[in-house]
Formats: C-alpha cells, structure tokens, sequence
C-alpha cells in the first residue's frame, strides 16, 4: 500500500513539473512602450531561423559615429526596454541597434524560448549588420549575448553583461526562489532536471562562467548590488571566469535587477570602459562610416 501511494505521489510529482516546465516558457509577457527619440531611425524587420522574423531599431546618431552597439532585452521585455540604455550609448556616438526576439514584442512567436535561442536572434541580426559589434545584453539576454560571443568571436569586439548569472542552473534556481521560495525549492529542481532534458544537457556548456574564458573579447560586467533575482555574488564569480584582466567589474550601490542603467555611475563607467578599446569600437563602424587612411 505504501509502495502504490509512493509511486502514485511519485508520478503525480513528474507530471506535475513537466506540465510546470511548459508554462514557466510562457510566462505572460511584460512589453514596454518607449521609443527612440534622436538620430535616424530605421524600423525594419530581419529573418531569423525557423522563418520567424525579428523587429529591430537601428539608430544613427548625429554627429560623429565611434561604433555600433547591438542590444538584447531581457525575459519577458522586448527592445522598447533597452532605449534607455541605447540612449546612454548615442550620446558616445555610438550606432545602437535594438529587437526584440522571438516571442517577445512583435517579433514571431516561439513555443521555447531560452537563452540559447535568444544568441540565436543576436546572431540572426549579427548576420543582418554584416560587420563586427559591441554585444550588450541584460538579465536573460545577457546570458544570450555571452552565448553568441562564444559562437561568433570574430564578429564581437567588445561584451557587456549586465544583471547576468554565473551558472544557468543556479541561476533559475534563485530566480525561482524569488518568485516563490515553496515554488523554488520543491518544483524548481526537477523543472530544471526536464529543461537539461530537451535542452539535450547542454545546460551546465552554456552557463556564462563556462564560456567566459574562452572569450578572447574584453568584457564589462555589470550588476545591482540590491539584485534578488540575480545576487551580486553571481557577478563577482562571472567576473573572476574571464581570462586575468579582460574584464571590469561594476558593481551599482542601491541598484535592483535593471535599475544599474539608471544610476549616475552607469553613463560614465560605459564611457571609461569604451575609451580604453578604440581600436575595438572603430571595428564596429559600418563600412559608410569608416576613415580609410
């Protein structure tokens, strides 16, 4: 009898999380409504895989142009989110080019979107820009953005992480703690454990402190050190991932999950950050926008 109710509770728990791994993808989207308001502005669209296609900004500056700054929101947000931020960027003269991908914003929809998905929408607008970028990404489009750095290397210059985790597991783990702890410590786990499943174990090669010290790309890392999603510990672990001196570390006094962007150290620890790497910033010039000596 003990047996029958242990395998009953067993099977009860499996289903359960599997049922909960489906909806935890479909999380009720949260869209902004913020747009660009200087330069030019090209509101254009761009293939990704699966005959999806992606809705992106990009931006020219007036004045001088220094480089060009591809941008990745975070889970449940779409590219209105990060013209906060891109507007930090054009005041540096740099071209920002922003979308929101799959299932996200107007872009098409996606039944699983994931991290490793999210790389693959940055690597189809990549593709689209056709020369190198400056790679940022916020929260799960951080963890997007380091892996398309991995994948193509060549074609990033420089990387910036903001409100990033260390290792992918840990890191829904505290996010679902956050949401809920009873959630997190008794559904979060095996949801996790079907994840690793249809992800085919690729969990753990795709944590950001995996890749981090293969990346031969300078990259800054950022983080609020009030974030309960993500805790500040997380950044300092990513930080230490990186090969010896590739990579600064800022860690935003009072700053939540996405409140770094909007504190007054943000615009001039960019500027620092992009004024040490001119050479790799000029690698990100558009070809019409390139001195030729």
């Amino acid at each position: 009898m003990l047996w029958t109710v242990a395998v009953v509770l067993l099977a009860g728990y499996l289903a359960a999380t599997l049922v909960l791994t489906y909806f935890v993808h479909r999380l009720p989207r949260r869209p902004v409504v913020d747009s660009p308001d200087w330069g030019q502005v090209l509101d254009t669209w761009v293939p990704t895989r699966g005959g999806g296609r992606l809705e992106v900004w990009r931006i020219v500056p007036e004045g001088e142009v220094r480089g060009t700054v591809l941008m990745i929101h975070g889970w449940s947000r779409n590219r209105d989110r990060m013209v906060a931020r891109a507007r930090q960027f054009a005041r540096l003269g740099m071209i920002t080019v922003l979308f929101s991908v799959r299932d996200h914003g107007r872009s098409s929809p996606f039944r699983f979107m994931n991290a490793a998905e999210f790389a693959e929408d940055a690597l189809a607008v990549m593709t689209w820009l056709g020369h190198p970028v400056i790679l940022y990404g916020h929260s799960a489009g951080a963890g997007g953005a380091i892996i398309a750095a991995s994948r193509r290397p060549e074609q990033v210059a420089l990387l910036f992480l903001e409100a990033c985790y260390a290792d992918s597991r840990e890191g829904l783990l505290s996010l679902y703690r956050w949401f809920n702890p009873v959630f997190g410590r008794v559904f979060g786990p095996m949801i996790l454990n079907w994840m690793n499943l249809f992800y085919r174990f690729r969990m753990k090669a795709m944590s950001p402190e995996r890749l981090a010290p293969r990346l031969p790309m300078p990259a800054m890392v950022i983080h609020g050190a009030e974030d309960r999603r993500f805790p500040a510990r997380f950044a300092r672990r990513l930080h230490q991932a990186f090969p010896a001196g590739s990579a600064r570390l800022l860690v935003v006094p009072g700053a939540g999950h996405s409140e770094s962007s909007g504190h007054p150290r943000y615009p001039q620890a960019i500027a620092d950050f992009l004024a040490a790497y001119p050479e790799a910033c000029a690698a990100t010039l558009p070809p019409a926008h390139r001195r030729w000596s």
